[in-house]
């Protein structure tokens, strides 16, 4: 409504109009056939008149001079008409304004760009014609972008800008006519993130302007930030006031927080008066990263700051070259521009500034002791800023800006009719170009620039992203120097798009080295994360992984549990095999019992060696040689199968185990019972008409009863392996590290049938001793009988609850001990007298002193 008003009414449907009022703005201008716009912070600082709201307000006025980026425009838009390759035969032309860093300034100034308000734009009295610009390069605020493309987006004109990086913008629903050359402020998170990450840095305080663009791009970086598996401490939004009070209070909140690195997204406006306050509190030791805002800022180079800021590292803009812009800065004149024109007034403003003179002064000016400028003063005597293309950067996104639109503007140009891209294979026209036929284009462009950069747009209208990595050295002079030390490429393959050299870093502590900043301590291996209740991710407590359980990596989420044949590590990092435990050949308890096996088994055959060489004496013959012969042999056998419970299970073993055990002593039992009962059938004989004992019971039947129950023992094994036979296991239950290796009876009732099998044999054995033990002296072998069975019963009555309750190897060494103390004290009792008397007493081994001993007793 501040633009145009027909010249009657709202209503009229006149088709003239006419200004009701003209923009007093700031700008320089270039004609041509094609007209670019464009906006710049020329002015940092917008002063507002006085409202009194009894007169018309005066115009607002800026102070402060930045004219590089326009002037790269200006130089870029003269380069271009030089070159024959690009747009040839057409003159570009421009015209650039001011915005006064004020978003009012600026929406007016792209208004007058669009609508042609201003006087050298009039192609009409009706206002109507070809869009007086086909683009404009700019702006660079976020905000103000915003602003304007939702404006300007709706006539589809486009709008490069080289500056404005608020995710929001890439947005095509919104602005669909907003193309940038700097990367969007996704790609500087991004780029933030990875430099965290790199550095090991988790646990960071945020601090952002009060505006579009520290909004979004804090608000990606939380969400990035956490995707990584950071966190952030504290959140603080910069005041646009100022307010002392409240500056003082995020000051606080930074120097009382653990993080020791503090991420900043701001433009230096708003960002110096929270510096000031660090200083003021004296808050040192911190690591500043910078976004590219204000990374590249110089005013922040100053002694009393670098204390404080020394260090900082900072996202920055791709720097360029640009050939030959040095010379065209410093050989401009302010009399290179039309005079009649009010819109070129930005020249001599800036002149003005520089050299502290008027071109044009006003009546009392020169009494008054001012300077008259000549407009010949040379550039290169003054020492500024405005000459220094060594840090090319938003000067360098311009340049790639106004190349951007001539690529796009030389190739609707070159349309072949009837391959046109617009409707009905139509081309565009240099008397009628469209700004959304510029779009079509600009979509399209891709050039690579005099610096090797390729420049293209992707489908949201965000440029390639590439980043420089800055880092703050402050130098032993005081002085500042802004380190290139990385680059961060998003076309790189992944995983390498950060290219970081830490070794060139200035870190501005005592160390010299990077600080940390995690909120807790990176849990080592062996340990889990346990998140601390009410506080962000990054805070937790360590807690070491339970038994059978580990951790390899840091910060473990969880602990995983070993396989089975496997035990955590006493630092519960590794998992290892479990100890392996069985009654071994090598260990003493092994090696012990084996000794007494083999020293029984020897015995046995010693024992036999001397009943073979005095078997003719009476004392072998007395007591049935045959059979002792038979039960030295069942002994050697009992002795020799105990070997059978030592070394590492295997199916062969425990099955051959108890089966040769159960037959070796049932064999030995039968042998013993036999005995026993021809010792009472001996002494039947003895008394009258008893022959028919012996008789019926000769030396036939005895072999014949050791068979069949020898028999029986060995039907109820065969039975016992075939149903359910003894297995090697794998057994777990005892011992949570170690594996113990034994052999499972598989059937309880057939190991209890063999056992009770012994067990009634040698209770039986042991009733018919004991009956006979009053015989006469040359009968008395049932006293031995008996003494022997008492024992293998009390031993084997003691096995039973000491196996039941003996874990693992023990177990085994329990049953070895039992048959080795029921094999001794058979052989001790029954061969021991019988080879007293053949070794020691041999005047006692005749018949006479037998049937002496006898004769005497009775």
């Amino acid at each position: 409504s501040l633009l145009l008003l027909n010249n009657s009414s709202a209503s009229s449907s006149s088709s003239s109009c006419r200004l009701r009022e003209q923009f007093s703005l700031n700008g320089m201008y270039q004609k041509g056939d094609v007209i670019l716009g464009g906006l710049f912070e020329v002015h940092y600082f917008t002063v507002f008149p006085e409202l009194s709201f009894t007169s018309e307000p005066q115009q607002l006025y800026c102070e402060g001079f930045g004219f590089q980026q326009a002037q790269t425009m200006a130089f870029a838009v003269d380069e271009i008409n030089r070159n024959p390759d690009l747009l040839p035969n057409i003159k570009l032309g421009y015209q650039l304004y001011d915005n006064c860093q004020k978003l009012g300034v600026s929406l007016r100034a792209a208004m007058s760009l669009a609508s042609g308000t201003e006087k050298e734009f009039l192609l009409d009295e009706t206002c109507s014609g070809s869009p007086p610009v086909l683009g404009i390069v700019g702006d660079p605020g976020s905000t103000h972008s915003i602003a304007i493309s939702s404006v300007l987006g709706l006539f589809r004109v486009p709008m490069v800008s080289h500056y404005a990086t608020c995710s929001c913008l890439s947005d095509r629903s919104k602005y669909p006519s907003f193309f940038r050359t700097i990367p969007s402020d996704s790609f500087q998170v991004r780029a933030m993130i990875q430099i965290l990450h790199r550095l090991g840095w988790t646990w960071v305080g945020l601090v952002f302007s009060d505006d579009d663009y520290g909004f979004h791009a804090a608000r990606s970086f939380h969400s990035s930030l956490a995707e990584s598996g950071g966190c952030v401490a504290y959140s603080q939004v910069l005041p646009k006031d100022n307010c002392p009070t409240e500056l003082q209070r995020i000051v606080g909140e930074i120097k009382s927080s653990s993080a020791r690195v503090v991420v900043v997204f701001s433009v230096e406006a708003y960002l110096l008066p929270l510096v000031d306050e660090v200083v003021v509190q004296n808050v040192k030791g911190l690591q500043w990263i910078a976004s590219e805002a204000w990374t590249s800022s110089t005013v922040f180079h100053t002694p009393r700051l670098m204390p404080y800021l020394g260090g900082t590292l900072g996202i920055a803009i791709r720097r360029g070259e640009i050939p030959g812009l040095k010379d065209y800065l410093l050989s401009i004149r302010p009399d290179d521009q039309p005079a009649n024109n009010p819109g070129n007034n930005m020249v001599k403003q800036f002149w003005e500034a520089v050299f502290g003179c008027r071109l044009e002064p006003p009546a009392g000016w020169v009494e008054a002791g001012g300077d008259v400028c000549t407009g010949q003063e040379d550039l290169r005597d003054v020492e500024t800023n405005y000459g220094d293309v060594s840090e090319l950067r938003p000067e360098y996104n311009a340049y790639k800006a106004v190349y951007a639109l001539a690529h796009a503007l030389h190739d609707l140009l070159q349309c072949v009719p009837g391959r046109g891209p617009f409707s009905g294979h139509r081309c565009a026209s240099l008397q009628r170009l469209e700004p959304w036929q510029v779009v079509h284009y600009l979509e399209r462009v891709n050039f690579t620039t005099g610096f090797g950069d390729r420049v293209s747009f992707d489908d949201k209208g965000d440029a390639l992203a590439i980043y420089d990595i800055m880092n703050w050295v402050w130098l032993q002079d005081g002085s500042v120097q802004v380190e290139n030390v990385g680059v961060i490429d998003e076309s790189a393959p992944a995983g390498q798009e950060l290219t970081l050299d830490e070794d060139r870093i200035f870190w501005n502590f005592e160390s010299r080295k990077p600080p940390r900043s995690v909120c807790s301590e990176s849990c080592p291996p062996g340990t889990r994360v346990a998140r601390k209740k009410g506080e962000p991710v990054c805070c937790f407590n360590c807690i070491s992984c339970a038994e059978g359980e580990v951790s390899n990596t840091t910060d473990s989420a969880k602990c995983s549990r070993c396989p089975e044949d496997f035990w955590s590590s006493p630092e519960r990092d590794l998992c290892i095999p479990k100890r392996i435990e069985f009654l071994s050949y090598q260990d003493s308890l092994g090696i012990s019992l084996m000794t007494a096996s083999l020293l029984g088994a020897l015995i046995c055959a010693v024992v036999l060696g001397i009943f073979t060489r005095y078997r003719n004496t009476p004392v072998v013959k007395a007591n049935n040689s045959e059979l002792s012969f038979l039960l030295l042999l069942s002994l050697k056998l009992c002795f020799l199968c105990s070997l059978l419970f030592i070394g590492r299970p295997r199916l062969w073993t425990c099955q051959l185990r108890h089966a040769a055990f159960g037959i070796s002593f049932v064999l030995c039992v039968s042998c013993i019972l036999v005995k026993t009962m021809v010792v009472l059938a001996v002494f039947r004989t003895s008394k009258p008409g008893g022959n028919a004992s012996l008789k019926w019971f000769g030396a036939g039947q005895q072999r014949g009863t050791v068979l069949v129950l020898t028999s029986f023992q060995a039907a109820i094994c065969t039975a016992w392996l075939v149903s359910a036979s003894p297995t090697p296991h794998k057994n777990t239950r005892y011992h949570n590290d170690k594996i113990v290796y034994e052999c499972v009876v598989g059937s309880v009732a057939g190991f209890g049938a063999l056992l009770g099998y012994i067990g009634l044999l040698a209770f039986l054995s042991f009733l018919l001793a004991f009956l006979a033990r009053n015989l006469p002296d040359n009968f008395n072998e049932a006293k031995f009988i008996t003494f022997s069975m008492l024992n293998f019963c009390a031993v084997w009555i003691s096995f039973v609850p000491a196996y039941i309750s003996s874990p693992g190897k023990y177990a085994d060494a329990v049953e070895i001990f039992a048959i080795l103390a029921s094999s001794f004290g058979i052989l001790v009792a029954l061969f021991g007298p019988k080879c007293y008397i053949i070794l020691l007493r041999p005047e006692r081994n005749t018949k006479k002193a037998l049937m002496g001993r006898a004769t005497t007793k009775t």
